[in-house]
């Protein structure tokens, strides 16, 4: 019988799966992505010892691994057809990975960005809806997040959720919109008292708050440009 210690028998802080959620993919080696992967060695091999004896016969390149066919990988004791597509499937999807350009985020930095980004989202909504702009230090977009989807005149929103989805996503500078469906631009009590609590939160936070536009279907309101933010 082998003495060879399974993974769910590592210690927590050595598990491929527990080390990616600690520290991130970046901190784990080939063999360990891979062992993620297939999601289990054989009966004398951990899942991360076989993928570093089959990476061993590749030289240690993906490269090579990428080459080899489900035939060749399957002559591993506990890699199967399942496995073996596993990984070049993984193998496929780098390369094309590498083959496409980065993604171009838009550069928001502006009410008018704000608003042409936003309007195809908002002009047909017969309710009011909340968005943010979650975007790094050269204003371009990180992503956009529906903070909540209310009545015809007013929606609830919660500045506890606004603030920890800039701090989840690294955003430096934040921009919110909401819509006015009854195409009245002028902003409300509520929405100058929100605008005010938003900026007060984002002081705290060292989150710069660019913005507050309200978009109705062909103008909008802007909180900064009015010198109200």
């Amino acid at each position: 019988m082998s003495n060879k210690l399974s993974i769910n028998q590592w210690a927590e802080e050595d598990r491929p799966r527990e080390k990616m959620i600690a520290q991130g993919a970046e901190a784990l080696t080939n063999a360990e992505l891979l062992a993620i992967l297939i999601g289990s060695g054989s009966t004398e091999k951990s899942a991360v010892d076989l993928m570093k004896e089959i990476l061993n016969d590749c030289n240690n390149s993906l490269n090579t691994l990428g080459k080899l066919s489900t035939h060749d990988l399957c002559k591993y004791n506990g890699i199967g057809d399942a496995k073996a597509i596993s990984i070049l499937a993984a193998c496929e999807l780098g390369k094309r990975r590498q083959a496409e350009s980065p993604e171009e985020r838009p550069k928001l930095n502006t009410a008018t960005k704000v608003y042409n980004h936003m309007h195809p989202v908002m002009q047909d909504l017969d309710v009011e809806e909340f968005w943010i702009l979650l975007l790094n230090q050269n204003y371009q977009l990180i992503k956009k997040v529906r903070i909540s989807h209310g009545g015809i005149t007013e929606t609830a929103v919660d500045i506890r959720i606004i603030i920890r989805e800039a701090v989840l996503a690294n955003a430096t500078i934040l921009a919110v919109c909401h819509n006015h469906p009854s195409g009245n631009l002028t902003p409300s009590r509520a929405d100058n008292e929100l605008t005010t609590s938003i900026q007060r939160a984002c002081s705290l936070m060292r989150i710069h708050f660019m913005d507050h536009v309200i978009v109705t279907d062909g103008l909008y309101y802007s909180f900064h440009e009015q010198g109200k933010c």
